[in-house]
């Protein structure tokens, strides 16, 4: 006897413990095949486009399918931004949709169901704080002259809110 046939043999008892294991979650009729049959996919066909969208696991009533509809607003309010000057944009209310938006759009993607809308919604509000964190990054360079000294003044506008949330956010645990 050779090592295959012993695995072989193997995979044949547990495929039939399997099989036998399942056998009351079956739909009536549908012993050993894989696939609908075509009277499941005749009715999937003869339903409307809203009917699918309403039994969808991310459809019309869910919060799969109101997610990114709600959340493009803030791509839109992004968006507007671009007219406005760059020394009127906060570095860190774009930092923040920059990092939501690179975050949020892997974790759409590894959630069950996978959500495509909110992964797409959340690619673009990444790309609009990439463009506004670029805008601000060249006006502080023309006014500085210099990259490097822009660069430090976004780390210190950056760096000490955050500084100052984080010792509150000491003080407020050691209260309690």
């Amino acid at each position: 006897m050779s090592t295959s046939r012993v695995g072989f043999r193997f995979f044949q008892n547990t495929r039939a413990a399997f099989r036998d294991a399942y056998a009351p979650f079956r739909r009536p009729g549908a012993q050993g095949r894989r696939f609908q049959s075509t009277e499941a996919g005749e009715t999937a066909q003869q339903q409307s486009y809203f009917q699918r969208m309403w039994n969808s696991p991310v459809g019309f009533k869910t919060v799969h399918f109101w997610a990114p509809v709600m959340k493009w607003g803030l791509v839109l309010s992004g968006v507007a931004d671009f007219a406005r000057p760059a020394e009127k944009l906060s570095l860190t209310q774009n930092g923040a949709l920059m990092a939501t938006g690179a975050i949020w759009t892997r974790w759409c993607l590894i959630i069950k169901p996978r959500n495509v809308a909110l992964a797409a919604v959340n690619f673009f509000l990444g790309c609009v704080g990439v463009v506004q964190c670029s805008r601000i990054f060249l006006y502080q360079r023309s006014q500085k002259g210099s990259s490097l000294e822009a660069a430090k003044e976004m780390e210190h506008e950056v760096v000490d809110p955050a500084k100052k949330l984080g010792k509150e956010a000491e003080a407020a645990v050691e209260k309690k």
